[in-house]
């Protein structure tokens, strides 16, 4: 087993100096900037714990393996921010806003090339599994992003839809680093496997803590401003099961709320907080909270067909330290 301390050391190192060609700068400086901004490195710690499950000592072919799942997910945050039209990530301007929008896609065009060079470093001896799982995933997590354009434009969206998009967009990339990490260490096929069910499950707990954290968070803790999802009328698990439990006129004056335009920060502090009065009503927080708690016992269920003791143990630390214990 490979201790947390190790594991910390080697992402620090690992994004430190991640590798990206010099020239021409207006191409690979975005890619730099994105890496610095920096983040939990979800994907990475993750792929090197389930590598650490089965292995005593790291070694460069799953740092590579770690460092693309992170390169990739970076790719997606900037295309994500030119749709979103987001000009802040982390507090900071994003690419398409420092640079422009023509330079934010080539950016993450080379960004996502690059997460497919460090993929080749997989051992020789699983190079096949490792590249379909990310092909796959890669497919998948766009499928996600298109799943959560057109809903935008819908007023119905149903809670399992909801559940299939964030399974695609957030779910099966964060399974994909913890079924990757048990490849590269040759573990057995059936880890594999709930190790991917237990990434999956963890996926969607986290994307329904990050909901619930949008409208209840502390924005210090957070790191960004409370209320944007309601702000924008983003289809977030909380709207998507207060429109499932509201009767017609609660849901007509929710939809009412939802589409008001907010300007100045009067009317988007008055917006925020009418929205999270029908919320509270409905009783949507302690839904959204017993939903993270069911699907992180769910993943802590598959955790334990693939792993026990120690190993197991330390699968729980990395969920709680994900979602939190504070949802």
């Amino acid at each position: 087993m490979i201790s947390e301390n190790v594991i910390e050391k080697a992402l620090t190192e690992l994004f430190a100096n991640p590798g990206f060609a010099r020239s021409p700068e207006g191409l690979y400086d975005p890619l730099r900037y994105m890496i610095e901004i920096g983040g939990k490195r979800i994907r990475p710690r993750l792929c090197l714990t389930a590598y650490g499950l089965f292995r005593d000592t790291l070694d460069e072919s799953v740092l590579q393996c770690a460092s693309a799942l992170e390169v990739f997910h970076t790719f997606t945050l900037i295309h994500d921010d030119i749709m979103d039209k987001s000009p802040l990530r982390r507090r900071r301007e994003t690419v398409w806003k420092k640079w422009n929008e023509d330079t934010a896609i080539l950016s993450g065009d080379v960004m996502c090339i690059d997460s497919y060079r460090r993929i080749a470093n997989a051992p020789a001896s699983v190079l096949g599994d490792v590249l379909v799982l990310f092909n796959r995933t890669a497919a998948q997590v766009c499928e996600g992003q298109q799943l959560d354009m057109d809903f935008e434009k819908r007023k119905d969206v149903t809670m399992a839809e909801y559940l299939e998009m964030i399974g695609l967009k957030t779910g099966v990339l964060i399974a994909c680093s913890a079924k990757m990490g048990a490849l590269v260490a040759g573990a057995p096929e059936e880890a594999c496997d709930r190790l991917y069910d237990y990434g999956y499950l963890l996926g969607l707990a986290f994307q329904v803590a990050d909901d619930y954290l949008d409208a209840y968070g502390d924005e210090k803790v957070f790191g960004k401003p409370i209320g944007g999802d309601i702000l924008n009328a983003k289809k977030c698990w909380l709207t998507t099961r207060a429109f499932e439990k509201a009767d017609a006129p609660t849901r007509a004056r929710l939809m009412e709320l939802l589409d008001s335009e907010a300007v100045t920060d009067e009317q988007k502090t008055a917006k925020i907080e009418a929205v999270k009065a029908i919320y509270d009503s409905l009783d949507i927080p302690e839904d959204a909270r017993g939903e993270i708690r069911r699907f992180s016992d769910e993943a802590m269920e598959r955790a334990a067909a693939a792993v026990s003791g120690l190993n197991l143990a330390a699968l729980k630390d990395f969920a709680e330290t994900l979602i939190g214990r504070n949802c």
